[in-house]
């Protein structure tokens, strides 16, 4: 009887062990505007990869790396530029020999298809425009470059929206609350019902939109991990980024 106890105590340890080896989850903080990709991506991997559960943290890049600052559970950071990664390496917070970049992307304006709107100039005549909030979201601190640049900053003050995040750009212009709106073009043409991109950016007037991705110092210790990063550098999952129309060189 204590032969058989032992023996079930020991089957007992060795299956909750295996469990534990094969049942992991992988925290994920995500710039808003990879939803679609990474999610598709993510599944992808836990089809082949039973026991693997992501956990994904969408939102702007600086709200999301003001997040892991304070303690957020993240494993892999994703950006949509490189300031805020260059921000939680300062503190420390990411396996440098992890950063890499994951994507580019190009900033467009959007609005309604009667809107005549064909360059940046021509934004100064709309009452409401739609802007990622330069201070945590990329697509807004892009956006704000080129009217700098442009020299209409100044012109916008009064009719510029601030937005959480470039979804909300694109939500606030779909639904007519505003006339136009800067957001990414694989969102542009992803996302958008009922406005179509009247004009890109001229990239000479903002930096080329850049998402790194990274392992976090927590990240680099957990397997699980450190596989799906080495699974997104893959052809395979290449093909899925230019299929959500981002580009990978």
């Amino acid at each position: 009887m204590k032969k058989t106890v032992g023996s079930l105590l020991v089957l007992s340890l060795v299956l909750l062990f295996t469990v534990s080896a094969i049942a992991a989850d992988i925290n994920l903080s995500v710039a808003a505007s990879l939803r679609e990709v990474v999610t598709e991506l993510s599944d992808g991997f836990a089809k082949s990869n039973p026991g693997v559960r992501f956990q994904t943290n969408l939102g702007a890049s600086g709200a999301l790396a003001k997040q892991i600052e304070n303690g957020a559970p993240a494993d892999m950071f994703f950006s949509a530029n490189v300031e805020w990664m260059d921000y939680l390496k300062a503190r420390r917070l990411l396996d440098e020999k992890s950063v890499s970049t994951f994507a580019y992307n190009v900033l467009v304006f959007v609005g309604k298809p009667g809107l005549k709107i064909t360059r940046l100039q021509d934004v100064v005549k709309l009452d409401k425009t739609a802007i990622g909030s330069p201070n945590s979201v990329p697509a807004g601190e892009y956006a704000m470059d080129a009217l700098k640049k442009e020299g209409i900053d100044k012109q916008l003050e009064n009719k510029l929206i601030m937005a959480r995040d470039v979804r909300e750009c694109l939500m606030y212009a779909d639904r007519g609350e505003v006339d136009g709106a800067f957001v990414y073009k694989t969102d542009a043409e992803e996302m958008a019902r009922n406005v179509k991109i009247r004009f890109s950016v001229p990239q000479d007037l903002y930096p080329r939109v850049t998402y790194p991705m990274a392992l976090t110092v927590g990240g680099s210790k957990k397997p699980e991990a450190v596989a799906f990063f080495r699974f997104l550098q893959s052809g395979e999952a290449k093909r899925v980024l230019e299929k959500h129309g981002f580009v990978v060189k």
